[in-house]
């Protein structure tokens, strides 16, 4: 386990470059609800789980959530896969997290870690993991939140902890501390996994990977991008002036 004390870098040249010959310990979930996109890496193999939330099902279009979730399991079988409440009532939240939970043995449940009034989801997912219900606990952002969560899941039921360490950064925070010391927290509960959650670039993957996460969310793009792990960086300056060259061709360009 790293020490969540100290501060943790990655350049280009050191870990993804060390690790480039070798498979990620970490492991990729797919996040999205394209049907097409899901399909596609499910069959390539690339992915070790799926994520949905409401904000990908109607970027996709997504209007039949039942109908959608029965498409998707019908092929994804044995792979994890999360599926979102959209309640904003705790009382409907454990309604839809009941019913969610009948889809399949691969289903865990999203449940966000708060409602949008800041009320906190603690006592809902205290109840719904003591009744055995796989969790993926959402939209997490801190330590406290970390910790509050990890007590409340029963010993021995799975769950997933989603901290948005993308959002996170987006603040102008550094996140991989804050990752490393939430691996660390439930490092003595082996039902819980870290989920490294919005991650903006691939280096990210490789960061998470550092601080011990279980698991990293990823688009497709990101997941494209991984075929690029230890490419030599010459090449692909290279290839970058070539891809220049070409398209200031195809538009003709003149001075």
């Amino acid at each position: 386990m790293l020490d969540s004390t100290a501060r943790i870098s990655v350049t280009g040249d050191d870990y993804a470059k060390e690790r480039a010959p070798q498979a990620l310990r970490i492991a990729v979930f797919a996040d999205g609800a394209k049907l097409s996109d899901m399909l596609a890496v499910h069959r390539e193999g690339s992915v070790k789980g799926f994520t949905t939330n409401p904000t990908l099902m109607a970027a996709a279009g997504v209007a039949d959530y039942r109908g959608f979730a029965r498409e998707v399991l019908d092929v994804i079988t044995k792979l994890p896969i999360s599926f979102e409440v959209f309640a904003d009532d705790f009382g409907e939240m454990e309604s839809q997290a009941r019913e969610i939970a009948t889809w399949g043995e691969n289903v865990f449940v999203k449940i966000p870690v708060t409602d949008t009034r800041g009320q906190s989801a603690i006592p809902l997912i205290r109840k719904l993991s003591g009744d055995g219900l796989k969790l993926n606990v959402t939209a997490l952002m801190t330590l406290e939140q970390v910790g509050a969560v990890a007590d409340s899941i029963a010993e021995g039921t799975p769950a997933i902890i989603s901290v948005f360490a993308g959002r996170v950064a987006d603040t102008g925070r550094d996140p991989v501390p804050l990752m490393a010391e939430a691996v660390r927290m439930c490092a003595d509960r082996p039902n819980l996994s870290i989920l490294w959650a919005s991650p903006r670039e691939v280096l990210n993957i490789y960061q998470a990977e550092m601080c011990g996460c279980h698991i990293i969310t990823c688009t497709p793009d990101l997941i494209k991008k991984l075929k690029l792990r230890g490419k030599d960086l010459n090449e692909y300056s290279r290839e970058t002036v070539q891809m220049f060259f070409d398209d200031g061709r195809r538009a003709r360009l003149s001075i």
